[in-house]
């Protein structure tokens, strides 16, 4: 342990004061503090982090740059859902994940810190009659896709589901699966991998010390992908797979349709590389990243990016000019993630996340903040769209396909509760729609009914389940799937439980 060489080094990358409590730790304790600072390159960090200042502070709003998406690059399914265009985009879209030609990939490298959980988000709970977590439901929305393609095509296959963890999360995501058999899947198509992560820093450039002996580092942003895909090979696997067509989504949005056929089909018929799901902004002032063109180039504008005269713009018939709201939902093909994993992810640019970050101050206490005082640096992954011109994106309800999980019960927005509400409306309207009624109904009684992914993936297939029938809005409603058991886990079962026959 050459410790005296190290001090020179971060003198000379003034990053010296991460040492000025060495004394303090155990030789073990500066033997791992030494074998983890010369993981970190820092001439590279701290380019990164000047140049991500310097732009940061040189940046102005877009305005004179800014063009919507072209009309040929975008195409809706709303009012759209039984036309003859979006049924052939399905069709298309099994058929190829019925050849084994698609992979789904999760950005699960959050903590639930902003729910109130200590655990990933993917184990929440958010209350269902079903108990079931974010990643239950989305490990049944795959067993759906995969048996309507076999129903349709008669090939079966599987549907790879590559989640990417962070060092914060891997551990607990990995027993969470192993102590819940993969909810049906099989153990080999379920591959996790981890993010890497970064160090944080002061707003002076000072790489800042979390614990004595432990520099404070978080996960480089859902951009951090392209990384971790390159460093564990995981595009030569996914092509030794004959995976064509990956699709990329996040966590916390409780509604989001896992390899979703229509998303797909839609991709492959407009011949892209790579696409990207948006809800329509309708009100000027939402906070919400916008899919747009800039110098030629697409990518997504952040709404300080945007002045309030351009965000207000409409267009002839009154809908937003700017109004392709970002949902992190993205499809590439193979070919093109793998150019942006072996030759392009250099070139993507940091961003900066201002956080209130634990340090240790000069006494070598550790202090929680109140305030703001330091900085992450963050890659998206949306920030790959400005390397292709083959693009397009498909115009989904927002009520059908969007409700972020972000914050803790009781927060203004994005919570439990319209998590909840927003799942219950959906299936409330796929029973209508399939011929069920609800008595005992009124504004003081909201329907509370949730229908397994395992029996309808979206609203299809509920005829023979509901029609006719009526069903109290007084009491919980679960319509369960083939073979499904409900579990009395949270103490709570459905006062109403219909099984598939």
């Amino acid at each position: 342990m050459d410790m005296e060489k190290l001090q020179i080094h971060l003198k000379e990358n003034h990053q010296e004061h991460l040492l000025k409590h060495l004394a303090a730790l155990s030789e073990g304790q500066q033997k791992a503090f030494h074998h983890d600072l010369l993981k970190i390159d820092f001439p590279k960090i701290n380019r990164s982090f000047k140049k991500t200042m310097t732009e940061a502070n040189a940046s102005d709003k877009k305005d004179e740059k800014l063009q919507p998406v072209p009309p040929e690059n975008v195409g809706s399914v709303i009012g759209e859902e039984n036309s003859s265009t979006v049924l052939e985009w399905k069709e298309r879209g099994l058929q190829v994940v019925s050849e084994g030609k698609v992979a789904v990939l999760l950005l699960a490298g959050g903590q639930g810190t902003r729910l109130g959980v200590s655990y990933p988000k993917g184990m929440y709970d958010v209350g269902l009659p079903s108990g079931k977590t974010l990643y239950q439901l989305q490990a049944e929305r795959i067993l759906k896709v995969q048996d309507l393609a076999f129903i349709q095509t008669g090939k079966k296959s599987t549907v790879p589901w590559y989640i990417m963890t962070s060092e914060h999360t891997m551990d607990d995501t990995k027993k969470f699966f192993e102590d819940h058999k993969y909810f049906g899947l099989q153990m080999n198509d379920v591959i996790f991998f981890e993010q890497h992560t970064l160090p944080c820093f002061f707003f002076d450039g000072k790489i800042i010390l979390d614990q004595l002996g432990k520099v404070a580092r978080a996960p480089g942003g859902n951009g951090g992908l392209f990384e971790a895909l390159r460093d564990d090979s995981r595009i030569d696997e996914m092509k030794n797979r004959g995976i064509e067509y990956v699709h990329v989504y996040c966590v916390d949005n409780i509604l989001v349709k896992m390899a979703d056929p229509v998303f797909i089909g839609f991709c492959i018929d407009k011949s892209v590389e790579c696409g990207a799901k948006v809800v329509e902004k309708t009100k000027p002032e939402e906070k919400v990243g916008l899919v747009v063109r800039c110098n030629g180039k697409f990518q997504v504008a952040e709404y300080s990016e945007i002045s309030e005269e351009v965000q207000q713009r409409r267009d002839p018939d009154g809908k937003l000019t700017f109004r392709e709201g970002n949902l992190a939902n993205h499809f590439f093909t193979i070919g093109f993630l793998e150019k942006v994993v072996k030759e392009l992810e250099p070139s993507l640019k940091f961003h900066i996340a201002k956080k209130k970050i634990p340090y240790i101050n000069n006494a070598g206490e550790r202090i929680i903040p109140r305030e703001t005082n330091g900085i992450k640096l963050e890659k998206f992954v949306f920030d790959v769209f400005e390397f292709t011109q083959q693009f397009a994106v498909l115009e989904v309800a927002r009520e059908e396909e969007f409700s972020p999980l972000k914050n803790a019960p009781g927060s203004a927005s994005d919570n439990s509760d319209t998590a909840k509400r927003d799942l219950f409306n959906l299936h409330y309207n796929y029973i209508i729609k399939a011929g069920g009624n609800f008595v005992d109904s009124d504004e003081s009684t909201p329907v509370v009914c949730e229908i397994s992914p395992l029996l309808s993936y979206a609203g299809e297939g509920l005829e023979d389940e509901v029609r006719g029938k009526q069903f109290s809005a007084r009491h919980n409603l679960y319509l369960m799937g083939k073979n499904e058991e409900t579990t009395e886990e949270n103490g709570e079962i459905p006062s109403q439980k219909i099984k598939e026959s």
